[in-house]
């Protein structure tokens, strides 16, 4: 008998709001091996109104917050629908990140709205939503959720590293798969760079213009949260309470300031990297791989040979990454690394939600 090919949508939707991304994968399972292809793949901008939902939300009464779960669930579900007309494949199940509100593991709570039923019934397919809770109910971060994607996916690079809201990565040390966050990416450039009015500083080229501020630079690498050892996760209130007030007392320019985060960007990298015993190939994704000033100062601190993939790739690895999530759970497989987020044992998140 063949083995059977698994199709599943994917939907992410990150910490730096670009949109909701939407990716259409396939999957097969062969001597142990797993292959994949993306099939259709999108990302759908949220319309203002909805983005300042999102940003405000953990602003929001208890009541306010139910109901904006519900209705981003039906937001979520109407769009997968749309998508699964578009494509005219119907697949085996819905696998969605949600979009996170609060992120306190060290209190055992993680909050990810986008109510699992409402998608349920607005896309008419099976789905499986809440993929953290259970890892952090076991006394894990809840994040990062992709190293097992990363290992069993894209095995074939040393370092696999997504440059989203934040920079994440995962790697093998001794046969196991470590996994942490980096540092803040484009959840602070965006935060930057939209109060010029643009939604983002393309190409790196306001950054590029500026000169890295040594004062600040230290400041930013002196944060107490990177003499952590991993696991650690980052998230929202993290940023507002130790990296804003940071970037905000420092009254330099748009153009030294942006500089200056993607010097701190790329040098925290740089040394992420340094301690491996087999430093040659990065695989490089999320919206900050398209970011090329970025990408120039990571090669110059990492010292290693830099993959960038192709646009669909780049900007739907982790909406693959959930579909193939939203696969292990449907089949009772782990598909939450104990070793990567500090949990008690390895586990096999999600809620499963029927139409």
């Amino acid at each position: 008998m063949s083995p059977k090919k698994h199709i599943g949508i994917g939907l992410m939707s990150g910490t730096s709001l670009d949109g909701l991304d939407i990716a259409l994968c396939s999957f097969l399972e062969k001597d142990e091996e797993w292959g994949f292809e993306i099939l259709e793949a999108e990302t759908v901008s949220f319309k203002k109104e909805l983005a300042e939902k999102l940003i405000s939300a953990h602003k929001l009464s208890a009541i306010e917050l139910f109901q904006l779960d519900r209705d981003f669930g039906k937001w979520l579900g109407e769009q997968t629908k749309l998508f699964i007309e578009k494509t005219e494949i119907i697949p085996d199940f819905v696998a969605s990140h949600g979009q996170t509100i609060f992120h306190k593991p060290e209190n055992n709570l993680t909050v990810q709205i986008g109510h699992g039923a409402s998608l349920a019934v607005n896309c008419g397919v099976k789905v499986i939503c809440d993929f953290r809770s259970s890892d952090v109910a076991s006394g894990g971060q809840g994040a990062p959720l992709v190293p097992i994607g990363d290992k069993l996916l894209f095995g074939e690079y040393d370092y696999c590293i997504n440059l989203g809201g934040f920079a994440n990565c995962s790697f093998d040390r001794n046969n196991e798969r470590i996994a942490f966050d980096i540092c803040p990416v484009n959840y602070v450039a965006n935060y930057l760079i939209q109060k010029t009015g643009l939604p983002f500083d393309e190409d790196g080229k306001t950054g590029a213009k500026g000169e890295v501020d040594n004062i600040l630079l230290n400041q930013l690498n002196n944060i107490s949260f990177y003499k952590k050892s991993p696991p650690k996760s980052l998230g929202r209130e993290w940023v507002e309470n130790e990296f804003f007030p940071i970037m905000e007392k420092n009254k330099i320019s748009l153009p030294d300031k942006l500089c200056t985060l993607y010097e701190h960007i790329a040098l925290q990298i740089g040394k992420t990297v340094a301690t491996s015993e087999n430093r040659r190939k990065i695989l490089l994704t999320g919206g900050g791989a398209h970011n090329k000033y970025l990408i120039k100062r990571i090669i110059f601190y990492s010292k290693m040979e830099i993959i960038i993939p192709n646009k669909t790739i780049i900007d739907h690895k982790e909406s693959l990454i959930f579909a193939f999530l939203g696969l292990l759970r449907t089949q009772k497989r782990a598909n939450c690394l104990s070793k990567s987020t500090g949990a008690k044992k390895n586990s096999c998140g999600g809620a499963i939600y029927l139409p």
